[in-house]
């Protein structure tokens, strides 16, 4: 076992869709919500409000944590016609953003931060997304199962809003709410770059 994989991993987030796909990358991890602002910046563009926005996450969970410890955290916004939709406010928000995105492709975009102590790394994963024309009704009736309520853009592509996408094109996952591509990535250059300097010291 390497000793990136030996070092304490926390997810800093509640979500139990990124705790079953993390686990698909790490044997052992605990999960440490981390508790931020997430306004957005205006003067910035979604993708780097998404990413300031996982930076924020994995920054303040890593200052409450052990010093060894490697903290992942992540954040999901969904972006139709430049406007960032995040999570619904009420019901009537969740089939607003519903009624906005029928018949529309729209990005979803998933920021990855991994820290340590002494190490910071964030990507963004950029999935397109395209919905066919929702008939009369459908929105509501999704709505009232209570599924969209925690998702932001208002649907689960892994659930039952899954029936509205007629196509993706990027990482599925990434659209459930953590890029396990992209993250294996991370660790695995987070740990070539920490072994390097372990090496050169």
């Amino acid at each position: 076992m390497s000793k990136a994989q030996e070092q304490p991993i926390i997810l800093a987030s509640q979500s139990p869709r990124r705790r079953e796909l993390l686990a698909r990358l790490v044997p052992e991890f605990s999960v440490c919500p981390a508790d931020v602002d997430e306004s957005l910046s205006p003067g910035c563009t979604p993708e780097e409000n998404v990413r300031q926005l996982a930076q924020r996450k994995a920054r303040a969970a890593c200052a409450q944590a052990d010093s060894g410890a490697l903290v992942v955290a992540a954040d999901t916004i969904v972006v139709c016609d430049g406007e960032i939709l995040g999570k619904p406010a009420d019901e009537a928000d969740a089939v607003r953003m519903l009624r906005a995105l029928s018949g529309r492709t729209h990005q979803v975009m998933t920021a990855v931060c991994v820290k340590t102590a002494a190490y910071e790394d964030a990507a963004v994963s950029v999935t397109d997304v395209t919905f066919r024309a929702l008939h009369d009704g459908e929105a509501e009736d999704y709505v009232a199962s209570g599924e969209p309520m925690d998702k932001a853009g208002a649907y689960g592509i892994q659930g039952m809003g899954g029936r509205f996408i007629s196509g993706i094109c990027g990482d599925y996952y990434g659209v459930v709410g953590l890029p396990i591509c992209l993250l294996d990535e991370m660790l695995r250059r987070m740990r070539g770059e920490t072994n390097g300097r372990a090496q050169k010291g």
